[in-house]
């Protein structure tokens, strides 16, 4: 199967409560395959990462995010994978942006990827569920985003992986 690259721009959508915003996706070639993952996509042609990440939001929220409220970059992450019958070899940016509760009562989750729900995800919560997760160990590395971007510190590279193969 051949790869097809891709470039994201993710943005971890985090409460006043510290919760995360996930949605969750199926592979409807594998049945049971469900996996919930962070707002965001692909970098269009004619887009950066931060005005990617500022669509994305909006199409998948319908809040507008002005692009000075997304925090520099916090991870990146290479990951190859599969779905649809379609196989990926994926480059993540992730970045931070905090909503206020009026944000929150006002977003319109309306995504085809999230047809399968979304939810607000504590970090105790990401740390317990047996439901599968991207990227991988979130519940270790969520609390330290708020102060890694507060301190300045340089975006950490989680690694690459391959979905399909890795072990969880």
């Amino acid at each position: 199967m051949d790869l097809t690259k891709r470039r994201t721009s993710r943005v971890l959508l985090m409460d006043g409560d510290d919760r995360l915003l996930l949605l969750c996706g199926r592979d409807p070639r594998r049945p049971g395959a469900r996996w919930w993952f962070t707002v965001g996509g692909a970098v269009e042609e004619d887009e950066d990462y931060l005005q990617a990440a500022v669509r994305e939001v909006w199409e998948e929220t319908a809040l507008r995010l002005p692009v000075r409220r997304l925090s520099p970059v916090v991870w990146t992450r290479q990951a190859i994978f599969s779905v649809d019958g379609q196989a990926f070899d994926q480059y993540e940016e992730y970045r931070l942006a905090r909503v206020t509760a009026d944000e929150v009562r006002e977003m319109n989750v309306r995504t085809e990827e999230a047809r399968y729900g979304h939810r607000w995800w504590s970090t105790a919560e990401l740390a317990t569920t047996e439901e599968t997760v991207r990227p991988k160990k979130m519940a270790s590395l969520l609390p330290d985003v708020p102060t890694a971007v507060d301190l300045g510190r340089p975006p950490v590279h989680l690694g690459n992986f391959n979905e399909d193969t890795d072990p969880e």
